[in-house]
């Protein structure tokens, strides 16, 4: 567009005249100020001359700068520059921008593999690069409650076209439906969408399981049985166990090496003997289990340990196998890479392993116990898993020939389901290692009373049905106190009871000094070792099932103990003292304990005197004594 501007042109001695050039918007003169533009006009005409001041009295009376002075009025109020309106973009609702993005992850998971997706589900994280951006985006969109009037479904399919209504008055718009009412149904069909989806990928389980309240303390339908009749928990009551391994037995070929000793142990005296576990194991030690059916173990293989177990049941000793049922190893990789998946005859998968363990994977109902964080925890409350290993205890004792069993790691599941257990393989002797801290003083010295200790230990023996002993580590911890800090006032309770579960249920309490774990080579807990000779007195000759730990038998510093234990087991079988033999404590002092036991044998332990009436000394050592009762 063109525009006619004035222009002030003038001669010597002539008036000033206006030209019109055509000037372009946008392109006028360059600013200047007043006094610039005046100037500019006056030094064409020569009525003023150059250098003479605007503000002069000359300057003000001429009729030229007058007229120029009206002339650049006008030019400066013309604009120099133009500008082009641009408009302003329509700002995007925020819910329309939400259901922007969603459109685009539902494109975008659609274009994703099933690995993908599921890898994203476990690892709590977008299936795809484009789907983490989307995600990121969108999570940082806020939905105000005062943007939800602008809501609209923008996934809704499109209307079919509306006929027209019939002549009649003017209809007004339509009344929109509340906010609220959108919002819920929009959640409700994204729900929707979301679980078809899921569900196209993700394998839903048979039936849920029965939550952990009501699975426990039911007893498993249709369970496999071993035919026959059980025994009694504690055997026949006369039992005395030996631990036939420690914990480097792995390196002997142990099996061929026990069947060797059966006639030595049972002229010995001992009924039981508890061999080590008998599995493959990932541990060469053999308690991480991984195919259950496959008996070679670094102990021997499945022949040399069928030919351990008949060697010593041919010299009337019993045989328990050691059996890990809270844990297995797997043997192959699940998704993800995470080792949850079992093989050999018991192909199991993450569904066997408690949901607990995330980091196995575990699609299993919740922990019934203390969690083995080494290696997949097995859910007992799963029937496959059950009704497996009912069947591979029926398999052991009747292929290999186990009598009994000891049982690792009981805390790790409830004791109802070592119930179905034992009601499925009717075992001639059980023991289960529940192991529980005791509770200490401020000095780090166990408390007297160690009764809540016991209690739990009595509450796991009841919920597997009384059909199992378990060690008497309650006992084991006061001894320690005993005979490190010589305070033998401690072996007897506040009733005058032994304070361990030997004096509550000495049925069911089998007594030990020292085991794999906390002797041998491993020491975690070991025994005060100048007061081994009276440990075992007090143990050999009170109620309950003692127990003697293998390198106690033999070793190899001094036979002497070897010897002690041999007749104290002697002494204990001629008098009759049994699992439920009567105690009578005579004294609990500072440096000396007593005891009457069955009204038959009176034993001493400690330094202090102790002299008993009507009694005969059979025999004695450092710091202890044992007396038979003269016959009346």
């Amino acid at each position: 567009m063109l525009r006619q501007a004035p222009i002030v042109t003038s001669s010597p001695g002539s008036s000033s005249r206006l030209s019109s050039v055509p000037l372009r918007r946008g392109f006028g003169l360059p600013r200047a100020s007043k006094a610039g533009r005046w100037r500019g006009l006056l030094e064409a005409d020569d009525s003023v001359a150059v250098g003479t001041g605007l503000d002069s009295p000359v300057a003000a009376k001429s009729p030229v700068v007058e007229a120029a002075r009206q002339v650049a009025e006008q030019l400066y109020k013309q604009p120099t520059y133009s500008y082009a309106a641009v408009e302003a973009e329509a700002e995007e609702e925020v819910v329309d921008r939400v259901w922007r993005k969603l459109d685009a992850v539902s494109r975008e998971l659609r274009c994703v593999t099933e690995q993908e997706y599921l890898n994203g589900l476990e690892a709590n994280r977008p299936a795809s690069p484009r789907l983490h951006q989307l995600h990121g985006t969108v999570s940082n969109v806020v939905l105000h409650p005062h943007n939800l009037p602008s809501l609209a479904p923008p996934l809704a399919p499109p209307s079919p076209p509306r006929t027209l209504p019939p002549p009649g008055p003017p209809m007004g718009p339509q009344p929109r439906p509340e906010p609220e009412h959108e919002v819920q149904r929009h959640q409700q069909q994204h729900q929707q969408e979301r679980h078809q989806e899921r569900a196209r990928f993700v394998v839903q389980p048979e039936r849920p399981p029965p939550p952990h309240e009501v699975q426990q303390g039911v007893l498993a339908p249709d369970l496999p049985r071993l035919e026959g009749t059980a025994g009694k928990a504690e055997g026949t009551g006369q039992e005395v166990l030996l631990q036939g391994f420690n914990w480097e037995s792995w390196k002997h070929n142990w099996f061929d090496h026990i069947a060797q000793q059966a006639q030595e142990l049972a002229q010995m005296g001992f009924t039981t003997v508890w061999l080590p576990p008998f599995t493959d194991s990932v541990s060469e030690q053999g308690y991480m289990p991984r195919d259950l059916y496959n008996l070679n173990s670094r102990y021997g293989s499945e022949s040399q340990l069928i030919n351990c177990v008949r060697s010593l049941q041919q010299q009337g000793i019993k045989v328990l196998g050691d059996a890990v049922l809270n844990h297995r190893c797997a043997q192959h990789q699940g998704a993800g890479g995470v080792w949850n998946q079992f093989g050999g005859k018991m192909t199991w998968d993450e569904r066997a392993i408690v949901g607990d363990q995330s980091e196995y994977g575990g699609r299993g109902n919740r922990s019934s116990g203390e969690s083995f964080s080494a290696a997949p925890n097995i859910d007992h409350s799963q029937p496959f898993v059950k009704r497996d290993l009912c069947e591979w205890m029926i398999y052991l004792r009747q292929h290999v020939g186990f009598d009994g069993w000891r049982l690792d790691f009981v805390k790790g599941f409830h004791g109802s389901h070592v119930r179905d257990y034992l009601q499925s393989s009717l075992p001639q002797f059980v023991v289960g290692e529940y192991w529980d801290s005791l509770s200490y003083g401020y000095d780090g010295t166990p408390n007297h009373n160690q009764d809540a200790h016991r209690k739990r230990i009595v509450n796991w023996i009841e919920a597997a049905g009384g059909l199992a002993t378990a060690f008497d580590i309650t006992s084991k911890g006061i001894m320690h106190a005993v005979f490190e800090r010589c305070e033998y006032w401690r072996l007897a309770d506040e009733e005058g009871k032994p304070p361990g579960l030997m004096g509550w249920w000495p049925s069911r309490a089998v007594t030990f000094l020292e085991n794999h774990d906390t002797g041998s080579t491993q020491g975690h807990w070991r025994f005060p070792h100048h007061a081994l000779e009276q440990g075992y007195v007090y143990i050999l000759s009170h109620p309950g099932t003692p127990t003697v730990f293998y390198d106690h038998l033999y070793d190899r510093k001094s036979e002497q103990l070897r010897h002690l234990i041999t007749r104290l087991i002697h002494l204990r079988k001629r008098l009759g003292i049994n699992c439920r033999s009567k105690v009578k404590i005579l004294a609990a002092e500072r440096d000396v304990y007593a005891a009457e036991i069955d009204g038959k044998l009176i034993m001493k332990i400690g330094p202090g005197d102790f002299a008993p009436e009507d009694a005969s000394p059979v025999d004695c050592g450092h710091c202890w004594t044992l007396w038979e009762k003269n016959a009346a």
